[in-house]
């Protein structure tokens, strides 16, 4: 098991979490918000989304994986009509077409549109022999 730190994805976050954990052949990622570099979030859904996918990919990089490597998704969204936005956004990146759940919520700070997470498959990992 190895944990995920932000100081190795060269962020800042939540004190309380850790970004990912690599665990067993998976990665585990919590959720990530669109801010930019300065840790702004941007009033569009579209630019959120856009940069909630890019920090998702830095917390996969440094487990030495891709968003090809990802299994199933976690979306969460604040406004049912920012779903065809954030799908757009969304197909972009995603070319894999990964399992994906989305739901549909208020979140705490009401500036936050759009949050996602995902399980992602790393290739370098031996199952334990039985």
């Amino acid at each position: 098991m190895k944990k995920v730190s932000w100081e190795d994805i060269s962020q800042s976050g939540n004190s309380l979490l850790s970004p990912a954990w690599k665990l067993n052949g998976h990665v585990f990622t919590s959720g990530c918000l669109g801010t930019d570099a300065s840790g702004n979030l941007p009033e569009s859904v579209e630019q959120q989304t856009e940069n909630a996918i890019k920090n998702l990919e830095a917390v996969l990089k440094f487990s030495g994986l891709d968003l090809n490597r990802v299994l199933k998704v976690l979306l969460f969204i604040s406004n049912g009509d920012d779903a065809a936005v954030v799908n757009k956004v969304y197909a972009k990146y995603f070319l894999n077409k990964p399992a994906r759940s989305c739901v549909i919520l208020q979140f705490p700070n009401p500036n936050v549109k759009v949050e996602l997470e995902c399980v992602a498959e790393y290739i370098d990992y031996e199952a334990p022999k039985l």
